[in-house]
């Protein structure tokens, strides 16, 4: 079976959410230091190109947690890969997210991390898809609300492919003849 991949966002589309996401994420942090936290590896993507926008102090930071392997749904099995290299405490939290999909994986992480002590937490996604969610959690900012799709491109992956697609495209499988 191949993969083929259709254009769900373009990456002009991607690029002018980004800069509106920014410029509210630094209105509502006017006057304090937000602390980017990078959800690797389909978040760095993001990541970047929402700090370079930011207009208030950021610092960064990553962790690595993972439901998915090489699969297309999650595996409900949550585990972290790489923790975080500096302490929460005091600190203005934004998670940067990829996607939130099942909600298993970020519910988890911000059980963890609120028990870190930072002053807030907040999250922040390129993608929702709301439809597949089986553990609520509130997104702060959102690029784009999609549907039920198995998604790639800017960071998003289908078995480590396709991450540097600078669009969001749906992946579909086709029959090799």
């Amino acid at each position: 079976m191949s993969e083929k991949i259709r254009v769900l966002i373009s990456e002009e589309e991607v690029c002018e959410k980004i800069r509106q996401v920014a410029a509210e994420i630094s209105r509502d942090y006017e006057g304090k230091e937000v602390h980017l936290l990078c959800v690797l590896k389909g978040g760095v993507f993001f990541t970047c190109e929402l700090a370079k926008r930011l207009t208030v102090p950021v610092s960064l930071d990553f962790m690595s947690v993972s439901s998915y392997g090489d699969e297309t749904k999650s595996s409900g099995v949550v585990r972290i890969v790489k923790d975080l290299d500096q302490p929460l405490a005091d600190k203005d939290v934004i998670i940067v997210e990829d996607i939130v999909d099942s909600g298993r994986t970020l519910s988890y992480l911000i059980d963890i991390l609120k028990k870190r002590n930072p002053r807030s937490i907040r999250l922040c996604t390129l993608l929702d898809k709301p439809d597949r969610r089986v553990k609520m959690v509130h997104v702060d900012y959102c690029c784009f609300r999609i549907p039920d799709e198995f998604v790639v491109g800017y960071g998003l992956d289908y078995a480590q492919k396709y991450r540097n697609l600078p669009y969001i495209g749906v992946v579909e499988f086709e029959e090799d003849l």
